[in-house]
């Protein structure tokens, strides 16, 4: 039913709760995995960090390939064949455009991110990827407890 699959992150513990459901489902049925994260650089790509010589940008790109590579690393440990990608841009577009471009099955993905003031200013990306896109999105629900802006930054 499903041969490819595509888990966005995000590095936030529902972003990895989500991923371990979607490594158990490509492993169910035995499909590909596509790990994603939006490094959503907007208008910081040429801010300088003090003391360091990489940019913003740099930065984020960093980071969010350090999030792919974690998942990468769990889904290859299970035998799947999975491909990781660090994307740029708005994350909610980039991911819809990645799934069509991917031909995903489904996209797995947390009940939401970071959180906090990102969530409010940002939107909601799982919002939007379930609203807009075509392609079915299984939301995995971490089961953390609490209020839910309780883990915000």
């Amino acid at each position: 039913m499903f041969e490819t699959i595509l888990i966005p992150t995000d590095g936030s513990d529902h972003a990895e709760a989500a991923a371990e459901t979607g490594i158990e489902l490509a492993t169910v049925h035995d499909a590909t995995v596509h790990v994603a994260c939006v490094a959503d650089t907007g208008p910081l790509g040429d801010l300088r960090l003090p003391g360091d010589a990489t940019s913003a940008e740099d930065a984020m790109r960093s980071r969010a390939q350090e999030h792919v590579d974690a998942i990468v690393d769990r889904a290859e440990s299970a035998g799947l064949a999975v491909t990781g990608t660090v994307l740029e841009g708005p994350p909610e577009d980039e991911l819809l455009e990645y799934a069509r471009e991917i031909d995903a099955d489904v996209i797995v993905m947390g009940t939401r991110g970071r959180g906090g003031v990102h969530r409010l200013a940002m939107g909601s990306v799982t919002d939007h990827v379930v609203r807009f896109g075509e392609i079915p999105v299984l939301v995995a629900n971490s089961g953390s407890e609490g209020h839910p802006d309780e883990d915000a930054p």
